[in-house]
């Protein structure tokens, strides 16, 4: 038996991929290289993944119902489903709102169509949900079972948009699925659209960060190996009843975003230009999660602090860009 795994170029994606390979897991992978950020960073993720046994990849979008169709008929040994493909941001949603509603509304639907197709054989449909669905939420810290009714971006409504059409498959046609709602995520490989990478490059360039709120942020940063074993830890526990759940992954900690850019001039051995803004609508001020019902259900919880996972970071950065 196999297990899908979409948006397998992607940060998590290609990490979840590798840890499914390593522990002896057969792996079709499906990512279409979205120029929203230069593809050559999804295809040096993708490279070790291609040189593993157990590994099928397939280049298309999931969005496109005729390309999931042959590609579930392609792989009749799928069981597993791991839905991570989207197209992330929060400010460029408002520079192309359809890519949003096309990739995450549509390509969901197709997903969990493709998922209904695999009937009995299916033991589990796990998403890629997000912290922006909680919005403008003012009670800290995020719990799973508060209210998401007011996300402030379009890239957040797509993602609750998604929760939504889960728990309704999961009614109709009784599909185990599982949502994860994850906080902002670093680490190794990550995007250089995400806060972390900018700040690096930045830092290294000489150039000015602009921050806005006027410095007044917090995010719950989370380091990439534990998404990727938190996602698994999901795979591996579907659920009964319910069928539809919803968990959040983050660190727990809401980290000031000055003390995060410090850790950052620490590591690369240079001060930081930093220019104070004004917020923008739709952005969050402050995320941190409650994750005790993934501790009680998955048995996860994080263990790297910023101040661990930041110089990791910035050690990959260096060699990736090979400063």
């Amino acid at each position: 038996m196999s297990v899908l795994v979409t948006g397998v170029a992607g940060f998590i994606g290609s990490q979840v991929a590798a840890r499914l390979l390593a522990r002896g897991e057969a792996v079709v992978g499906v990512d279409n290289f979205s120029p929203y950020y230069d593809p050559v960073l999804k295809f040096a993720r993708l490279k070790p993944l291609r040189e593993t046994a157990g590994f099928a990849f397939v280049e298309a979008d999931v969005a496109d119902r005729d390309a999931m169709a042959a590609l579930a008929a392609g792989h009749p040994d799928l069981d597993r489903i791991v839905h991570l493909a989207a197209q992330p941001g929060v400010r460029h949603s408002k520079v192309d709102p359809y890519i949003y509603v096309q990739t995450n509304v549509m390509g969901q639907l197709v997903l969990l169509e493709l998922a209904r197709g695999l009937g009995e054989r299916l033991k589990h449909f796990v998403y890629a949900s997000s912290s922006s669905v909680y919005g403008g939420n003012s009670k800290l810290p995020f719990s799973a079972t508060d209210p998401v009714e007011h996300p402030e971006s379009l890239y957040a409504a797509t993602k609750r948009a998604d929760e939504l059409m889960a728990e309704t498959y999961t009614h109709q046609y009784e599909i185990r699925a599982t949502g994860l709602r994850y906080f902002t995520v670093y680490g190794p490989w990550g995007r250089p659209d995400m806060s972390p990478y900018i700040f690096a490059r930045a830092i290294h360039e000489g150039k000015t960060i602009p921050l806005y709120h006027m410095g007044q942020i917090k995010r719950d940063f989370t380091y990439i190996d534990e998404i990727a074993d938190g996602t698994i830890a999901a795979l591996d526990h579907a659920p009964e009843a319910p069928r539809h759940r919803l968990y959040n992954l983050g660190a727990t900690r809401s980290e000031d975003i000055r003390h995060v850019i410090a850790l950052f001039e620490k590591a690369l051995g240079k001060t930081a230009k930093v220019e104070l803004k004004p917020g923008e609508r739709g952005d969050m001020q402050e995320t941190a999660a409650d994750i005790s019902e993934t501790v009680r259900d998955l048995g996860w919880s994080p263990r790297v602090a910023v101040e661990e996972g930041i110089p990791l970071f910035v050690d990959w950065f260096k060699s990736y860009n090979r400063l």
